[in-house]
């Protein structure tokens, strides 16, 4: 042990802490002057590298999405958390919808959920940042700031099992939010959201609760059963889309007057398929860039809807007439073209793209050719054969009536529309006095001389009064043949010889 008399006296300390202060000040003023910033800048980042302690933990970082795309990842794990929540949870945003049988239980910010998996525990932790942003859109006021969401989830765990992670746990919540949402699958309804985010473009939803099915559906047997077929076999074709060389898509433009039943028909083939519906409104689209933003965010397995094309927007690259050109809009045809099928159109499977016109002579050929729009739909007036399914679900009425006769007969020679029978259906509920008055309704509309000659959906028409419009018979164009062209006249020589 040492005696006091052993001990070093202050002055000799103080001493010694100067002598080595002034060492260490000469070797920085010397290592300054000699070893250049950056390589100093390298060796203390190394230095603190060398001798700060390690961390056990790894942390992934999953956002919403991965620069223009949805992150797959992102959107299994909001589904499957929310099977996980605890009585250690604060805050959660609870929603329902009608249609929906559960709660929707989803996290939010700043809260964490502890899950386990093959016997190692997982901390998961959803981050929501919020930030403003001046919008690009708007070229009247700079000043004028959109609020962005930024939203991720933070799964930390054990080094040690990194692999176990990615190769079984991620694949694993994969599959069982895919189980999850097929179980519990309910049809939406996208529509765009211009002011949600900086971008300028995002999709916002609701459940598609229209209740439209092919069995209620007003349209001629023939080119319902038409429709169905074809839709059976693109579901189906996966390889030979693949094996062929296309994307697997389809293209339908469907045209015809008002009240014919055009979006009836997207609802059924929704309904059919449990597609969902993205409804694209080109008036909302400024630049060629979001068409293609809004494509990557469109899901699988879904009917994309572009309605009345045709006064959709005016395209500067095809201007007809004296169009004025908005110069802050470039949206171009080449664009709108590409975004049907281009390149970008094969970024996604298994997907309907829909155009309605009720003028289709107005279309640009070049929207119209094979491998865009595959199959043209003429949605017509009501036949017969739609009346009789009309009154069917409206009156609840027998297959054959005695005012029948009567109907068919005038039906077929008289320019009305599904929407105009329904209305007519709806106005008492009493079949029989029903029945008698849209036979009043038929016969004062021929005599005012709305009548229609028989013409097919692809002959050109005379230019009389309202003769342009006249009914034509539901067909298919391009890859499908005419269906049923002459059948009305068919039906009205057999009733001549029947009389």
């Amino acid at each position: 042990m040492f005696s006091p008399r052993d001990m070093p006296s202050p002055s000799s300390i103080f001493s010694a802490y100067a002598s080595m202060t002034a060492s260490i000040m000469l070797l920085r003023s010397m290592a300054n002057e000699l070893i250049p910033h950056p390589i100093r800048g390298y060796l203390f980042n190394t230095f603190r590298y060398l001798i700060r302690p390690r961390s056990p933990t790894l942390t992934l970082i999953i956002e919403e999405s991965t620069g223009i795309a949805r992150n797959q990842v992102y959107d299994a794990a909001e589904a499957y958390l929310s099977t996980r929540v605890s009585p250690e949870n604060e805050r959660l945003k609870i929603s329902k919808s009608p249609k929906e049988k559960k709660l929707t239980i989803r996290l939010e910010k700043g809260e964490k959920v502890v899950d386990s998996f093959n016997g190692a525990f997982f901390k998961w932790r959803f981050i929501c940042a919020e930030s403003e942003k001046n919008n690009p859109n708007d070229h009247t006021n700079s000043n004028i700031s959109v609020r962005s969401e930024k939203r991720s989830f933070e799964l930390s765990f054990p080094k040690k099992h990194k692999e176990m992670v990615l190769d079984c746990y991620l694949p694993f919540i994969l599959e069982k939010a895919k189980e999850m949402k097929d179980e519990e699958r309910v049809l939406k309804m996208h529509t765009l959201n211009t002011s949600y985010c900086f971008s300028g473009v995002k999709w916002d939803s609701i459940n598609l609760e229209h209740p439209s099915t092919f069995e209620t559906l007003a349209m001629e047997p023939d080119l319902k059963n038409a429709v169905i077929e074809d839709l059976d076999r693109f579901v189906k074709r996966r390889e030979f889309y693949k094996r062929v060389g296309r994307a697997w898509k389809r293209g339908y433009l469907l045209y015809g007057p008002p009240g014919t039943g055009k979006s009836s028909l997207i609802a059924a083939m929704a309904n059919y398929l449990k597609f969902d519906i993205f409804d694209l409104q080109l008036g909302n689209i400024v630049r060629d860039s979001d068409l293609r933003k809004l494509l990557l965010a469109t899901a699988n397995r879904s009917i994309l809807v572009i309605e009345d094309i045709d006064c959709s927007v005016d395209l500067p690259e095809r201007r007809h007439g004296d169009g004025r050109k908005q110069t802050d809009v470039q949206l171009t045809l080449s664009g709108l073209l590409n975004f049907i099928d281009g390149l970008w159109s094969s970024c996604g499977d298994e997907r309907i793209i829909i155009f309605t016109t009720n003028h289709k002579e107005r279309l640009d050929p070049a929207l119209l050719r094979p491998g865009r729009m595959d199959m043209h739909i003429h949605m017509s007036y009501c036949s017969y054969q739609g009346f009789k399914l009309l009154a069917s679900n409206y009156l609840e009425t027998p297959s054959e009536h005695p005012l029948f006769r009567e109907i068919e007969g005038l039906i077929e020679d008289i320019q009305i529309t599904p929407a105009q029978v329904a209305e007519e259906l709806m106005k008492n509920e009493d079949a029989e006095a029903t029945l008698e008055a849209f036979v009043k309704l038929l016969k004062r509309k021929k005599m005012e001389g709305d009548v229609c000659e028989n013409y097919g959906p692809e002959k050109p028409q005379p230019s009389k009064r309202r003769k342009v419009g006249c009914k034509q018979k539901p067909g298919v164009g391009i890859t499908k043949s005419n269906i049923g062209v002459t059948q009305r006249r068919t039906r009205r020589m057999r009733r001549e010889r029947s009389f």
